[in-house]
């Protein structure tokens, strides 16, 4: 890409967490409550919360990361790594690359989910391939589904700068299980 495409792709980037802000900003992060989910779908769930009708979670205040977007089997999530985020050794910690391709991965299986069905992670694993510091404006982490069953979900997800370099790119299994009332 040249300079000129990069530049628009971090504006369009930057505008479209705007857009996301404006929908949540009446709603503060919390959790939602059981009797505010429990007739909705995993993705009828997750648009809620981009649409502002459910709150974030609070990690993403922690972090600095948000929900971008969602679809049946997909969920973006993106965030600015800061210098609050550095290892000792003057980058960004490899946990913030983690919590957010671990909601990538999470949110990507929790869109698949119909009413009445849950899910916990059961293996996860990350790799690390760029350091990360407060040069890079933002990053995504986009998650896909690969496999949504009965008892079984896998997904990955890459981390990327708009400028499409990979950070890092992760994977995940999750137990698929009806959801206690």
């Amino acid at each position: 890409m040249n300079p000129t495409d990069l530049d628009t792709l971090l504006q369009q980037w930057q505008a479209d967490e705007a857009a996301v802000r404006a929908r949540i900003s009446q709603q503060g992060s919390g959790v939602a409550r059981p009797d505010q989910i429990q007739a909705l779908t995993g993705l009828q769930a997750m648009q809620a919360m981009l649409d502002g009708q459910l709150p974030p979670p609070p990690i993403c205040d922690t972090l600095d990361f948000m929900l971008i977007s969602v679809a049946h089997g997909e969920a973006v999530f993106q965030g600015q790594p800061m210098r609050r985020h550095y290892n000792p050794l003057g980058t960004v910690h490899g946990g913030w690359y983690a919590t957010l391709l671990d909601s990538a991965l999470g949110c990507a299986v929790h869109t698949t989910m119909p009413v009445g069905r849950a899910y916990t992670t059961l293996e996860f694993k990350v790799n690390m391939v760029r350091a990360l510091t407060e040069q890079v404006p933002l990053v995504r982490a986009v998650g896909r589904v690969l496999h949504s069953g009965r008892q079984v979900a896998t997904a990955e997800a890459s981390l990327l700068g708009h400028d499409g370099r990979l950070y890092a790119h992760a994977s995940t299994t999750c137990l698929v299980f009806e959801r206690p009332n």
